[in-house]
């Protein structure tokens, strides 16, 4: 059992901070219901400006009594944006994992934000793509949605970990050196 302590600790932590996020996040949801949350509004708002950038006449439109916004091109809805769209999800499993993992060191600082843009910049991409799949392939949609772009984001993440394990919260011991 000794031995495995540390794993059951990590796990523990990230349940743990994983589901208070999760609660945090849902009363967060519920106090704006039935209106978007102001997260999902300014994510698909800023999809609207990249758009905008890209050519596209897209605008962003809350649905009355509806916890969703609209991406729309000439009062044609194309995309609903829904809280699950906006990121915050994303962003509470990539901070879960940095924080049972830890160690606490000033790398944090510095990676933390960095990481948040990386997560936030590409579910841009995703749901600018997901319009624009939605308006030219249409029968691409569901998978896109669904599976491709789900993968591509929580592979953002893991790549994220995976640097955060490696090079900075535990960096490669100086050899000894006596052992030279």
């Amino acid at each position: 059992m000794k031995e495995f302590k540390p794993t059951i600790l990590f796990l523990v932590k990230f349940c743990g901070i994983y589901l208070v996020g999760n609660l945090i996040y849902g009363a967060w949801i519920t106090h704006w219901y039935p209106q978007p949350d102001p997260a999902t509004h300014w994510v698909t708002e800023q999809s609207a400006w990249v758009l905008n950038w890209l050519g596209q006449d897209a605008v962003a439109h809350d649905y009355p009594n509806k916890p969703t916004t609209f991406l729309q091109l000439r009062e044609n809805g194309i995309v609903s944006v829904y809280e699950g769209c906006n990121g915050v999800n994303v962003v509470i499993v990539f901070l879960a994992f940095l924080f049972a993992f830890g160690p606490y060191i000033k790398a944090m600082w510095w990676f933390v934000p960095l990481g948040l843009l990386v997560i936030h910049v590409s579910n841009l991409a995703r749901i600018v793509l997901l319009f624009l799949i939605s308006l030219y392939k249409p029968g691409y949609l569901y998978f896109t949605h669904k599976y491709l772009f789900t993968a591509f984001i929580y592979l953002f993440v893991f790549l994220l970990w995976i640097l955060w394990v490696t090079k900075i919260a535990s960096p490669n011991p100086k050899p000894d050196a006596s052992t030279e």
